[in-house]
């Protein structure tokens, strides 16, 4: 029971590794609020309760101010304390930088980079009262390699990388940890509806990228909510700004 008696707030919580995190936060004894934009989030609450854990669903756009504060405060009044804040919304961009229009790099922008800044601003101040806290921000491997087709997504993904050891270096002193997950592909609902909606044959495409791997497959969502469990608790208390990559070797590995 690794994160018992911590309150976890996790955005994007209504499917993939968010999902498969609130389920696994339970399991370690965490009562997890479920954010998403979409309805769905009471799906996970739904099957953390089935487990015997506890959760609660609050619906609220991370992009949006008041809705964050919001559901920070309504948190706040029922629990009494945030412990840990998975930044884990975000969505996905194609193409070439001069394929991308500016109302997609816009929207990417907005939610991959300001649905970051916004719910650690609001849950921040009462990390630094209680002066006790772990942030994980949602990176990606693509901060840290080129791949094709992929401008917007990219930047923000390394703006987060940076934005954590930023905030690390700002929240120390209150016994804040700040660290990054940065994960390759992860074999999600959102993955496997690209494949599906975005090449003829989806499964070419499909081992393409496992071709990218040292691996040889992708991860799946519970490889990265493994991660996110350790980032989150006690067991990494000397991580701190700290990138962790869970990505199959693609970043640092090269077949020859």
């Amino acid at each position: 029971m690794r994160l018992q008696n911590k309150v976890a707030l996790i955005t994007g919580a209504g499917s993939g590794i968010g999902k498969s995190t609130a389920l696994l936060f339970t399991r370690e004894g965490a009562k997890v609020i479920v954010n998403d934009v979409a309805e769905h989030g009471a799906e996970t609450v739904a099957a953390i309760r089935r487990q015997g854990g506890e959760a609660i669903f609050v619906r609220a756009d991370v992009t949006r101010a008041s809705e964050v504060e919001d559901m920070v405060q309504q948190v706040l009044a029922q629990y009494g304390q945030i412990d840990v804040l998975f930044n884990n919304a975000g969505i996905s961009g194609v193409g070439a930088l001069h394929e991308t229009s500016e109302e997609q790099w816009d929207r990417v922008v907005n939610v991959n980079i300001k649905g970051v800044f916004l719910p650690s601003k609001y849950v921040i101040p009462h990390m630094m009262e209680r002066k006790q806290g772990a942030i994980i921000n949602m990176s990606s491997c693509i901060a840290e390699i080129g791949l094709m087709r992929r401008a917007v997504y990219s930047a923000t993904k390394g703006a987060v990388l940076a934005l954590t050891k930023s905030m690390q270096v700002d929240y120390a002193p209150y016994n804040i940890r700040v660290n990054a997950l940065l994960p390759g592909t992860i074999l999600t609902p959102f993955v496997e509806n690209y494949l599906r909606t975005s090449y003829d044959n989806p499964e070419e495409a499909l081992h393409t990228i496992r071709q990218r791997q040292l691996s040889g497959d992708l991860g799946r969502p519970e490889d990265a909510a493994k991660a996110a469990l350790f980032l989150a608790s006690d067991e990494s208390k000397f991580m701190m700004g700290s990138p962790l990559y869970v990505d199959g070797g693609v970043t640092f590995g090269k077949m020859a």
